[in-house]
C-alpha cells in the first residue's frame, strides 16, 4: 500500500484482526465495490458484495468512502432498502427522460391498491377491500405482482392464516425511496394535488393521521 493510499484511507491499515490473508488496501476495495455496482443492473446488498470481494474486505467501509467520493457528482451511490446502487443525481433526472422506458398505465384500482399496500403494509386482501370499500380483483393484484412492486409478506396468525402484501425493493427503487417511511405524507399529497380533503372510505385514517407501525415496517424485506 502506497503512502498516498494510507493518507486517503487511514482506517485501511492493519487493524490487528487475525486474518488468513491480508485484505487489499481500502483504496483497492473501494475500486472493487465501484466496479461491482457499475456492472450490476440491480441493487447489490452488503452480503453480496462480501461474497464477491477478497477475504478480509470491509464492504461497509468501502461503500462509505465511495459514497463520499460521488457526492455532488452526476451519479450517486444510494441505499435502496438493504442494497446499494449507482443512480442519477435527482436534479439531473430530466436529462434521462428520452431514455426512460414508459410502463403501461395502471388502472385506478391498481393505483389505489398499491397506495394502500405502501401505506398500510403488511396488509391482507380483506383489509385492502375494507379500506377501498370495494372488492379487489385478482387481476389487479396480479398486475402489481408482475411489475414486482409488491410481494407476499408473512401470513397473519389469525383464522385462515391470510397472506399479507408488502411493497418490494423494486418499488422503492422505481420511486427513488430508501424506505417506505420516505413516502409523501398527507400534506405533501394535497400540495401536489394528488389528494383532496374527503375522508377515505370506511372512516380509515389518512397516512399522516395514523401512528406509524414500526413493527410492520421492519417486515418489509423479511421472508
Amino acid at each position: 500500500m502506497s503512502d498516498t493510499d494510507e493518507t486517503r484511507h487511514p482506517r485501511a491499515r492493519d487493524k490487528g484482526e487475525p486474518t488468513l490473508f491480508a485484505a487489499p488496501p481500502m483504496a483497492e476495495q473501494e475500486r472493487m465495490v465501484e466496479a461491482i455496482l457499475f456492472a450490476t443492473s440491480e441493487p447489490v446488498t452488503v452480503a453480496e458484495l462480501h461474497a464477491r470481494l477478497p477475504h478480509g474486505c470491509d464492504a461497509v467501509e468501502a461503500l462509505a468512502y465511495l459514497s463520499r467520493r460521488y457526492e455532488g457528482r452526476g451519479v450517486r451511490v444510494v441505499r435502496i432498502g438493504d442494497a446499494w446502487a449507482f443512480r442519477t443525481a435527482p436534479d439531473l433526472g430530466f436529462l434521462m427522460q428520452k431514455e426512460t422506458v414508459e410502463l403501461r398505465k395502471l388502472s385506478r384500482a391498481a393505483i389505489e391498491t398499491l397506495a394502500i399496500i405502501a401505506y398500510h403494509q403488511p396488509v391482507t386482501r380483506a383489509e385492502i377491500e375494507e379500506i377501498r370499500g370495494v372488492a379487489v380483483s385478482r387481476g389487479t393484484v396480479d398486475q402489481l405482482l408482475d411489475l414486482e412492486w409488491i410481494r407476499f409478506g408473512r401470513r397473519r396468525m389469525t383464522p385462515g392464516r391470510p397472506v399479507t402484501y408488502v411493497v418490494t425493493q423494486g418499488f422503492l427503487d422505481h420511486f427513488g425511496l430508501e424506505t417506505a417511511r420516505d413516502l409523501p405524507g398527507l400534506k405533501e399529497l394535497r400540495a401536489a394535488g394528488l389528494l383532496d380533503n374527503r375522508p377515505l372510505p370506511g372512516g380509515i385514517a389518512q397516512p399522516d393521521e395514523e401512528a406509524e407501525d414500526q413493527g410492520a415496517q421492519t417486515e418489509m424485506f423479511e421472508d
